[in-house]
């Protein structure tokens, strides 16, 4: 299957939603625009490649992916420049990630052009969905899953493949407070902490409600053998300004590798300012809190861009984080993202795709 061979029917919706969405006042996740695109494999191809108006499935109650997990998705981001067209942000870093993610669950692999024309098609129908108020984005959800109506452990045959957006405002309202976990885990050596599966995030859901209910937004995960080593916040991939460097974990097995996480790497080595991605202990973290040395600790991800860290909690300790400043690094980099992702700053690094 090549981009020329890649047909698509395409139904429009007879009655558009747009005129019932506020676009001043976006609630993430809430609206969902007009159309989805979707493909199907079966007998070892992807076909019946189609956009339709967005609505409800029909799916057996045997269906492998409600019983067994085979599961993945991806989360990505559209714009709109100046001149009021759609801009896509490293769209091909999503399409390879949802591959290795689907390697991983012996799921089929998505061809590149499968992925990027039904995305883009998608785009150029929905473009009116796509908000140009500052702050806000449309939010874009691939996803794959099992769908043999088939009751038994083993790998489906058949798979949907689906993409739908949602115009989005901001994750967070304010900066979130985030406590360090240190019963639970999120991942394992030689588990799936690495892709982007549905079973990861239902696993969280309940330690997560815990530090809600102690007054915080989320958690720091640490790693499952000795809670020593910090690894994510949440859906969000964490880093550090400490000492005039950057500071992140290193991609692992048990790590999700973030294209945002990546992006504000590569910035800060453009700038010249010196990045170390490693294992970064608790302690290391704790004791620059309690010295007034840690000038930021932020959460890193599609969803939330860049999200400073009002409080890091630690053995029933509250540690109260620096006010970010205005020339600090942490808005520095989420004020050039932005500009990048809305065609204000120029794409040295190639990143951007005009829809």
């Amino acid at each position: 299957m090549t981009a020329d061979t890649v047909q698509i029917e395409v139904q429009q919706t007879t009655q558009s939603r747009l005129q019932e969405v506020d676009f001043n006042n976006l609630v993430f996740g809430r609206n969902i625009s007009d159309h989805m695109f979707i493909a199907e494999y079966k007998n070892g191809q992807w076909q019946d490649l189609r956009i339709v108006p967005y609505g409800d499935l029909s799916l057996s109650p045997a269906t492998a992916a409600l019983h067994y997990g085979q599961a993945i998705f991806e989360g990505m981001k559209a714009y709109k420049n100046d001149a009021g067209e759609v801009l896509l942000f490293r769209a091909i870093d999503n399409w390879k990630r949802l591959n290795k993610s689907a390697e991983r669950l012996c799921m089929p692999q998505i061809p590149e052009e499968v992925f990027m024309n039904g995305l883009t098609e998608l785009l150029r129908l929905d473009a009116g969905w796509v908000p140009s108020q500052p702050g806000c984005s449309l939010y874009i959800r691939p996803y794959m899953f099992a769908t043999d109506p088939y009751i038994g452990v083993k790998a489906s045959d058949s798979y949907y493949f689906i993409i739908f957006t949602s115009p989005v405002g901001t994750y967070y309202a304010k900066p979130p407070r985030v406590k360090v976990e240190q019963h639970f885990i999120r991942a394992a050596e030689g588990g799936v902490g690495a892709t982007k599966c549905a079973g990861n995030y239902a696993g969280s859901l309940y330690p997560a409600k815990l530090a809600q209910q102690e007054g915080y937004d989320q958690l720091i995960w640490t790693d499952a053998r000795d809670h020593e080593y910090i690894e994510e916040s949440g859906t969000m991939n964490i880093m550090f300004m400490l000492d005039g460097k950057l500071l992140t974990p290193h991609v692992s097995e048990t790590t999700l590798d973030g294209i945002t996480r990546k992006s504000i790497v590569a910035i800060a080595e453009h700038w010249g300012i010196p990045v170390e991605e490693r294992r970064i202990s608790v302690k290391e973290i704790i004791d620059a809190l309690k010295a007034g040395k840690l000038e930021a600790a932020f959460g890193a991800g599609t969803a939330v861009v860049i999200s400073p860290f009002a409080t890091i909690a630690y053995e029933g300790v509250d540690y109260a984080l620096p006010e970010i400043k205005e020339d600090s690094f942490v808005n520095r980099v989420k004020n050039y993202l932005t500009d990048l992702r809305t065609g204000k700053e120029e794409d040295i690094f190639g990143w951007m795709l005009k829809v």
